[in-house]
Parts: structure tokens; C-alpha cells; sequence
């Protein structure tokens, strides 16, 4: 069989880097993406436009229906979306969001505070990056609105917590896939000294990028750190305007309430959202464990739940309890159509940009985008170096793909095969590189759906969110660079952290000098 000529080489880093790059240079997020969907199919079947008419319907119908069975992952999250855009909508309709912005204004004096509120609240959201950009972000804009925070401010706050406090916490989605890999890690090496769990820990504490970005986060909240572009998008909200209007009105569901209703009614379906999506966590996870006769605890069924499953079960208990809400407070046969369709309609271009996101994300698979990349790890290099180079790797590599599971899933082994080679004592170091370069470059990366949900979640324009976290990232990322080339140098990780410490600090002496100039 002739081998293909683009696969697993420079040209299959084409198609991501043209998304990306006109997504930023243009704003214009669907167009850059399908350019870079169709050059991807035009690589994969070698420029023959029949083969790619037809490989371009597979792969959009692949979004819905492969393997003979419906795509449920992806069916799950866009049924969320839309549950969720309905559940917002009708809580505007009978004021629900109004009254608990009005609420929680009574309460909260400042700004600071506002940006607290949202801040904190990742503690409560942490079981899933997806379920905290969304539920947090409905939450938190209308007070948010109400102390004219951009929404581009708060985009930032909604990313640079979810995933980071995901990484970290063994007891989430992201955890639990997380252990498994590492699990399979040590089986592999006949490592049996170590869990997988006590290994994630000790790797969680090596995640240089993931605990300064939360550092970081608590700096902005303080006040003052209003990095490249968002110092713009906060004057403008201060002037009020929440986001660029002459962008049209970003995706998501806006308060569409005149007068106040009852703050009950939005803390009785959040409440039951996130009740029913934890429980529904564990439920499919213990459902899984039962079937293979395997025993029930919190991590293996967290490693084995079905998350968009879950999701749709608590996006369809808090409609449920928003219906009950319309039904207390009498609204008219109209107000039911129109609450639906402004929910729907608010979702669309989340939806769209999802199904885009998604298409390239195959096409970057079948041109094996990401082993092209690691294969660029196999030449020789100074030891110490690893650790840094790992991490820089996974960053391109979550960058390109968009994905930061994926990431760990090519990356996470290859680190161990690496270390393991050539120092069994980097294992772990560069390993938890691996993990903190994909949280990185998934927060950089325009086709990552976790940003497209965190927009989408503030009601921010995406290209406008990417835009102004890009300095807060790429700065944690030098201070990454400088912890882990330290702890590569000194295998000490009392000595990662103090070199990070004071890159960190560096970095903020020079950001603070530039807001004075």
C-alpha cells in the first residue's frame, strides 16, 4: 500500500495553523475554520475534489452517527447547550436572573467582589471543566453586568479556573481520566511501588503553569492586571459597554426581563442542574463498575462515568424546574414560544462553532497532526532540558489540536517512554510537563472547545476572549519554562517552584512597569 505523503508530516501542521492564524488575524472564527476543514480534506485525499466532496459528508455526519450508532458524546454536549440556552432564557423571562443579580448587588458592594463571587464558585463547579464555564458563567454575568466587568474579563475568569482546578482535583472528569492514563503508565513499566492516585498527586504538585494561572487569577481579581487588550475591554465596560458591539451580540442568552422575580427560582434550577449532574456522575460510573464486577469507589467511577450523559440529565431537571417557574409565575401560551426560541437562537453560534471545532479536530487526527509533532521530541537533547521541552510539546500540540485530553492521551505515554530511557527519576516531572503544557496551549488555541464554551458562557465574543487571555497564558508559561528547566537542572522540586517563583515575580514587575509607563 503506498504510504500517504502528507500524513505525520510538516503539511498536516497546515490545517490547524490556517484556522488559528486567520481566526486571530480576521475574527471571523467559522470562515477561518472551514478554510482550514477544507484544506485538511484536500490533504487527506491528495486534491482529488471528488473524494474530498464526499470525505467532508463523512466526516460532518460522523459528528452525529459513527459506528453504525449515534455519536453520543457529541449529540450530549450540543442537547446540553440547547437545555442549557432554554433554562437561561426562561429564568430571564420571569425575572429569576434579574432578581438574583439585584440580590446579590445588595450584597456585593464591588467590584473585587463580583470577581470573587466568580472566582470562588470553581470550587463548587470543579467535577467538569464544561459544566463550570457554562453553569458559573449563567450564574455570574448578570452581577458581573452589574459592576460593569467585561465580559471579556469575565471569560478569563471562567477559563483560567476550570481547567487548571480540573487538572488538579483527583475527584473530577479530568482527574479520573487522568489517573487512568498514569495507571496505565506504571503497568506498562511494572511500577508498583507508586499508585496511580499518589502519583497524580505528586504530579499535581509539579503543575507549574496550572497552580500560578490560579495565582494569577487572584491578581486580577485584586485589581490592577489588566494584561494587552483587556485594559480596553475593561475601560469600555466602565463606559458600558459590556463587549464590542460592533461585533454584534456574542453567543449566549441575554437577561431579557423587565421586572424582578424570585431569586428561588434561579437557585432551585442551578440546584437541581448540579445535583442531578453530580449524582448522575457517579450513577453511570457505578453503572459501569457493576457490569465488569468491579468495586464501587468515588475515583473508578469518575473514571468511568458517562459525562455528557450526565449533563444532559441535569440540563433537562433544571428546565424542569425552570417550567415549573414559568407555570408559578402564569406566563402566557406567547411567553413559553418565545422563551424557547430565544434560548435556542442564543446557543446557535456556540453550536456552530462547536460542529466546526470538532470537524477540524478529525481532520487533525486522520493527518496524525499530533505524532507528527511528538516525533519532533525523538532527537537528542540535553538532559535537563526534557521536562521544559516536554511541556513546550504538549503546548503546540494542545494548541494545534484544541484538545487537552487528546494531548494527555499522545503525550503522557510518549513523556514516559522518553523518561524512562533515559532518567527514570523525570518520569513524573515529565509527565506532570505534559499536563500542564496541554491546559496551556488548549487555553491559547482559538478551536479548543473548552474557550469556545467559556465565551460562550460569559457571552463574549470568541475570538475577543482568546485574544485576552493570550498574555496571562503566554506569561505563566515562561514562568512553566523556568520551573521546570530548574527542576530538570536540580531533579528538586523545592527548586522548580523557587525558580518559577521568581520568573513569576519578574513577570509582574515588568507588567506593572508597562501599565506605569
Amino acid at each position: 500500500m503506498e504510504s500517504h505523503p502528507f500524513i505525520q508530516t510538516f503539511w498536516s501542521l497546515l490545517p490547524p495553523l490556517l484556522a488559528i492564524v486567520l481566526a486571530i488575524l480576521s475574527r471571523r472564527v467559522l470562515f477561518s475554520l472551514g478554510l482550514g476543514i477544507v484544506l485538511g480534506s484536500l490533504l487527506l485525499q491528495q486534491f482529488n475534489p471528488l473524494a474530498v466532496v464526499t470525505h467532508l459528508s463523512s466526516s460532518i455526519g460522523s459528528l452525529f452517527w459513527s459506528d453504525n450508532a449515534i455519536n453520543e458524546w457529541n449529540v450530549n454536549i450540543l442537547l446540553f447547550l440547547l437545555l442549557l440556552g432554554c433554562m437561561i432564557s426562561m429564568l430571564s423571562r420571569v425575572g429569576a436572573t434579574l432578581a438574583f443579580a439585584e440580590w446579590a448587588q445588595a450584597r456585593i458592594k464591588t467590584r473585587r467582589q463580583a470577581k470573587m463571587m466568580t472566582g470562588l464558585l470553581v470550587f463548587i463547579f470543579f467535577i467538569d471543566d464544561y459544566f463550570h464555564s457554562l453553569s458559573v458563567g449563567t450564574i455570574c454575568r448578570p452581577v458581573t453586568d452589574r459592576f460593569h466587568i467585561s465580559r471579556a474579563k469575565l471569560a478569563y475568569l471562567l477559563d483560567s479556573t476550570a481547567a487548571p482546578i480540573c487538572v488538579l482535583m483527583p475527584v473530577s472528569s479530568w482527574g479520573a481520566y487522568i489517573i487512568a492514563l498514569i495507571g496505565g503508565v506504571l503497568a506498562s513499566y511494572q511500577l508498583t511501588g507508586q499508585s496511580a492516585f499518589s502519583a497524580f498527586i505528586t504530579m499535581a504538585g509539579m503543575n507549574f503553569y496550572a497552580i500560578f494561572t490560579l495565582l494569577m487569577v487572584l491578581l486580577v481579581i485584586r485589581g490592577g492586571w489588566d494584561l494587552g487588550a483587556m485594559d480596553r475591554h475593561e475601560r469600555m465596560a466602565m463606559q458600558g459597554e459590556l463587549f464590542d458591539r460592533a461585533k454584534g451580540t456574542p453567543p449566549g442568552v441575554a437577561d431579557s426581563a423587565t421586572r424582578a422575580g424570585h431569586v428561588s427560582d434561579l437557585l432551585l434550577s442551578i440546584g437541581a442542574l448540579t445535583l442531578v449532574t453530580v449524582v448522575s456522575l457517579l450513577l453511570t460510573g457505578a453503572q459501569v463498575l457493576t457490569a465488569n464486577g468491579a468495586t464501587f469507589t468515588l475515583l473508578a467511577a469518575l473514571e468511568n462515568t458517562n459525562v455528557g450523559r450526565s449533563l444532559v440529565l441535569g440540563g433537562s431537571a433544571g428546565v424542569l424546574m425552570c417550567v415549573f417557574a414559568m407555570l408559578r409565575h402564569k406566563a402566557k401560551a406567547a411567553a413559553w414560544g418565545h422563551a424557547l426560541k430565544v434560548g435556542v437562537k442564543g446557543m446557535a453560534p456556540a453550536i456552530y462553532i462547536l460542529l466546526f471545532a470538532w470537524t477540524i479536530a478529525g481532520m487533525i487526527s486522520e493527518l496524525e497532526t499530533g505524532k507528527y509533532l511528538a516525533s519532533l521530541m525523538q532527537q537528542s537533547m540535553p538532559l535537563f532540558l526534557l521536562p521544559a521541552i516536554l511541556f513546550l510539546l504538549a503546548g503546540l500540540m494542545a494548541f494545534a489540536t484544541g484538545t487537552s485530553w487528546g494531548t494527555f492521551g499522545v503525550m503522557l505515554p510518549i513523556a514516559a517512554d522518553m523518561t524512562m530511557a533515559i532518567d527514570a527519576g523525570l518520569l513524573l516531572p515529565g509527565m506532570s510537563a505534559v499536563m500542564a503544557g496541554a491546559v496551556f496551549g488548549d487555553h491559547c488555541s482559538p478551536i479548543s472547545d473548552t474557550t469556545i464554551l467559556s465565551s460562550t458562557g460569559a457571552s463574549c465574543h470568541h475570538i475577543d476572549h482568546v485574544i485576552t487571555q493570550l498574555p496571562y497564558a503566554l506569561s505563566i508559561a515562561l514562568v512553566s519554562v523556568a520551573g521546570y528547566l530548574a527542576l530538570g537542572f536540580t531533579a528538586s522540586l523545592t527548586a522548580g517552584f523557587v525558580a518559577a517563583a521568581m520568573c513569576f515575580m519578574l513577570v509582574l514587575a515588568l507588567w506593572a512597569w508597562q501599565q506605569r509607563g
